[in-house]
This record gives structure tokens, sequence and C-alpha cells, in this order.
């Protein structure tokens, strides 16, 4: 069933829908892969595949058009995951559900996956069509964007030939992006012991959900609540007033998402049961007085479990509360060169317990000045030596610096007015793109990134404005058609 027919343009929608059928996690993209070399085996284009996964296709010059600078459209196979906890999907082979919705495309209690399949399904649009004439186009296929960039970071420089490379990754419609934040995880490990429980001690199960969540580059200055963060200040007050003991601690998922939930197992004696619900009742009231304007559908619940397996020791517990209560969590400074820019911030992303005694906390700092990023991670990491957490760095990633006397901006820039008949914005960005790995990696690179606009990325609210997507169409086409010679 085509759940988009009727949408224009209806090229780019049909291969929109054709990816949604398709599982493409990060680290997990082997069946997107085949899809796309098997459309350039059928559409008889060049295509090549490295030893990470990245995927060229190439569509010749048309004649005529020899001269003309070759262009490199660059998009990421992979998709985020996220789904409502309650909705049964499995990513492994389960496809995405896609629906329209007040003039947007959404899905049904699952990522979209709109980032960055919508820019996929452009690009296979763009290499589909016998009509179409321009020079040179290589199509630059990524994966495992998401998770670590590791496609950008292991391309070879001479996998694909062209200098001008337009970016397909961006979600908002009217801005040209020329600059992106360069990111770095920290990960902690907190060791703990398991604590034998007295006879008589009664279960809590305390959720956190309803949450907004977000990209944490792209919505981290909206001031959308943070479930790790609220989680710990629960358990913070009710260690202090009835001294729990702590079965489990279960909070977001992604490095790259602000947490939308958490779950937490607390133990208590029976006589404590109704004032530590009392307790959190009313916390959720005071949590809506500080951010229900913005978290309207927060939700904060607690009920009866039986605990499972024992409690960590409470040494373990009170540091690794007093580490979230620490780990500092949104945007520490905004850029001066750039108004309305953030420059440096981190994301407390995630607690997780491991089999084998210990607690994973993850944390993500991104940052367009390199040595901030770095200061930030080492905030960070003190945070968690502090708790006694042993810490490791990721190798990050770095960011793109702005360019504004660049070619392929002032084509852009130009076909966008011609277009619209309005200037677009142009700003940089504090999400990390790839660019920042491609202006490393191919010096001399020229590139610019946009597309339609996209809401709610990383998590199950993700929608993409269906007359943006027709406007991003069209300026992707145009820009392509004004690539100048070489």
């Amino acid at each position: 069933m085509n759940r988009l027919s009727g949408l224009k343009p209806q090229p780019v929608w049909d291969y929109f829908e054709e990816i949604c059928m398709i599982p493409r996690l990060s680290k997990n993209e082997g069946k997107i892969r085949k899809y796309l070399l098997k459309f350039a085996e059928n559409h008889k284009l060049e295509a090549k595949e490295d030893s990470t996964g990245n995927i060229l296709i190439v569509r010749p010059a048309s004649p005529g058009f020899s001269n003309v600078k070759t262009v490199v459209l660059q998009s990421h196979m992979d998709m985020v995951g996220e789904k409502n906890a309650e909705f049964p999907h499995d990513w492994s082979k389960d496809p995405i559900i896609p629906h329209i919705e007040d003039g947007w495309v959404t899905a049904r209690g699952t990522t979209l996956g709109a980032d960055d399949g919508i820019g996929i399904a452009c690009q296979l649009a763009i290499l589909a069509d016998p009509e179409f004439k321009s020079g040179r186009i290589e199509c630059l296929f990524t994966v495992d964007e998401e998770t670590g960039m590791t496609g950008a970071m292991n391309l070879n420089p001479d996998f694909f030939e062209g200098r001008t490379l337009l970016n397909l990754d961006s979600e908002d419609e009217g801005i040209i992006f020329i600059g992106c934040a360069g990111g770095i995880d920290t990960v902690g490990e907190l060791e703990y012991e398991n604590e034998n429980i007295e006879e008589g001690v009664e279960g809590l199960m305390i959720s956190v959900t309803g949450l907004k969540g977000g990209h944490s580059g792209d919505e981290i200055h909206k001031g959308f609540g943070n479930s790790v963060k609220i989680m710990a200040r629960i358990l913070r007050n009710l260690n202090g007033r009835f001294s729990i003991s702590l079965f489990s601690f279960d909070g977001g998922n992604l490095r790259n998402a602000i947490p939308r939930e958490a779950f937490a197992v607390i133990g208590t004696e029976k006589q404590h049961k109704k004032a530590i619900i009392e307790w959190i009742n009313d916390f959720e009231k005071t949590i809506n007085d500080e951010i229900g304007d913005i978290e309207n559908e927060l939700q904060i619940s607690v009920k009866d479990i039986d605990p499972e397996g024992s409690a960590i020791d409470p040494s373990a517990r009170d540091k690794l509360i007093n580490l979230l209560t620490c780990c500092p969590h949104g945007v520490i400074g905004w850029s001066r060169e750039m108004e309305g820019l953030v420059e440096t911030s981190t994301n407390l992303a995630s607690v997780k317990f491991s089999g084998n005694k210990k607690i994973i906390i993850v944390s993500t700092q991104r940052s367009s000045v390199e040595s901030l990023k770095k200061e930030a991670a080492m905030t960070v990491e003190a945070c968690f030596r502090l708790a006694g957490a042993s810490v490791e760095h990721s190798d990050g990633y770095p960011g793109w610096k702005p360019n504004t006397r660049s070619e392929i901006l002032q084509v852009t820039t130009e076909s966008y007015k011609r277009l619209f008949g309005k200037e677009p914005l142009v700003k940089a960005i504090h999400a990390g793109l790839e660019c920042g790995l491609f202006y490393e990696k191919f010096k001399g690179i020229d590139m610019v990134s946009f597309g339609p606009t996209i809401r709610g990325a990383h998590t199950p609210a993700e929608k993409i404005g269906i007359e943006t997507v027709r406007m991003f169409w069209d300026l992707l086409r145009d820009v392509i058609i004004n690539i100048p010679a070489s």
C-alpha cells in the first residue's frame, strides 16, 4: 500500500517510502546497501562499495555538459531507531509506517528516518531521471553517521573525484549551512557490588516518560527536559529522606538524542511507601511548574513491583546519584561570532546497568571550537572521576569552518533567491555533520548543506514538512544545473 501517493514530487516520495521498508539502523546497513547497489545495476550506473560499506553511484555527464564540474551529492544510509515504549517494533525486520498528518509526514510509534532517508530519496530520484541534464554527478552514501561517523571517517581520498559537495542532511528549509560543530563522547563505567536486602523491603518502579527528547545538537538549546537528570533528582531527594535501595536505573538510549524516558526500581520499607508515592506526585507538579510550558506531556509515575535480583551497594548508589547530579547537561556557551549559534554544549545521554556489575553512563560534548570541545569533555570526566568511575573518550570528529566566500554557497544562494524570491539564511549548525570530516580529509573541498524542514529528529515525534520537500527538491535540481564549468 502506497501511503504517500499523491505527494509531490512523486519520485522522491516513492523512493522515500521504499526506503521506509528497509531496516537500516546504524552499523546494520546491509539491506540498504544491497538496495542501493541493485538500484545502480537496474539503472546501468557505475557503482562501488568500499571496505567500510560506503557506496558511490555515478551518473555520467549529459551530452554537452562534460566541461561542468563534478558535483557530489551526499547523504547517510543509517537512521536513529527510537520508539515509544509500548509500541511493538522489531528494528531488524519491521518496516516504518509513514502517514500524512496536517501537512507533515510522520510515522506510527517510531522515528520516521527522514534523517537522512529524504536525502537518499532525492539522490535516487536525480540518478533515475532520464530527462535531467547536468554535469557528472557522484552520489555518496555513507554508513554509521549517527553513532560514530565511521563511514566518513574511513573514506579514502580517492573514493570520489568531485570537490564540490552538497550535503543533504540538514533539517531547516530556508537555511544554507556552511559550518558545523565537532563532537566527542565521554563514557564512564561505575562499578558496584550487590547488596543483600533485608526481608520486608518492598519495590517501586518509578517512570519518567512523555518528554520531547530531540536531537542533542539541533535542539539542545530549547530547554527540553532530560529524563536522566529528572530521575537523578528524584532519587537524590528520596534517598535523602528515606534511604532507599536502588535495584536498577535505565534512562536514555542514544548518544545523540536528549533522553526522553527513564525508569528506576527502588526498594523501601513498607512504612515509607505511602510517603514516597505522595512525594513523587508532588514532585511531578513541581517539574510541571518548571518546564510544563515546554514539556506538556511529561508524566512521572510510580507503581508496585517485585524487585528482581539484588540492589547495588549503598556506596555505589550514592556515587551514581551524585555523579548524575553533578554532570552538566545543556548549553555551555554561545558563539560570539554568529548570533544565535550554540558554541559549546553537553548532553547527558544515557545510563544503563550492564550484566557485569557495571553502570555505563554516556555523555556527548559538541563545540565549534576544538579546544572548548575538549574542555567540556574534561569537565564531564572530572564529574565521573570524582565518583570513582573509569572514563574513556571517543576519538571524536572535527568541526567544519565556515567559508563565506565559497563558490557553491554563492551558487546555492542565487538559486534560492531565483526560485523563491527571498534571501536564504546562511548559518553554521551546532549538530555534527560529516562535512567536518570531509573538510579535514579532502583539502580544498567546497561544501554547503541544506534540506527540508524536519522536526523531532531522533524521536518518535519525527516529522517532515511536505511542502518543504518540494522546495528542497527544486533547489537541489537548480543548484546542480548551475554548477559552473571546471
